[in-house]
């Protein structure tokens, strides 16, 4: 990871966690999924678009066997949370009685659970839990349990690794954070 910042639409970020640390935080998670979820087969449910890269690694590393399936969900708008959850891509496969993990990069207002998780437990699913690559208890705006996190973070704004900021740096293999 370099030393030195990038600007993303005329705003500077400085580097904040590099790819090895985001592999052992994302190796440290499957492993612990694939412990706690070794007797299961799991339908991992990756939000997109910001948790593909998240999601890739987690699960080359998630020994079980699993099933995996898309949605797209939106609720950024720049560096903010809209507030209003857009389903772009919706969930069409079937989810009664199985064990269902949201794989998110990022959970931080909690807005896009806050909408995702009742609609999912309309379907019926023996359990419903969040993985997410960063959490950011400080943002929260609703009651939400994050079981599965792969590094709390403060209530910064960061890119790269899958986010974006308003679709640039999702393809940077680091983290930066806002200066």
């Amino acid at each position: 990871m370099g030393s030195s910042q990038i600007t993303i639409h005329n705003k500077a970020f400085r580097p904040y966690l590099s790819a090895a640390q985001l592999d052992e935080a994302v190796t440290e998670l499957a492993a612990r999924l694939s412990a706690e979820y070794a007797d299961r087969q799991p339908l991992f449910v990756v939000v997109l678009t910001g948790g593909f890269m998240f999601a890739s690694d987690l699960l080359k590393k998630y020994t079980g066997e699993c099933e995996i399936v898309f949605i797209r969900v939106t609720s950024y708008e720049g560096t903010e949370s809209s507030g209003l959850v857009q389903e772009i891509l919706g969930l069409r496969e079937e989810v009664q009685g199985r064990d269902l993990i949201i794989v998110e990069d990022i959970v931080d207002t909690g807005t896009t659970m806050h909408h995702l998780l009742p609609t999912l437990l309309t379907k019926g699913p023996a359990s419903v839990e969040i993985a997410a690559l960063f959490f950011k208890p400080a943002s929260l705006r609703h009651e939400l349990t994050v079981r599965y996190v792969a590094r709390e973070i403060p209530n910064d704004f960061v890119v790269g690794y899958g986010l974006d900021y308003d679709g640039l740096g999702r393809n940077l293999p680091d983290v930066y954070v806002a200066v």
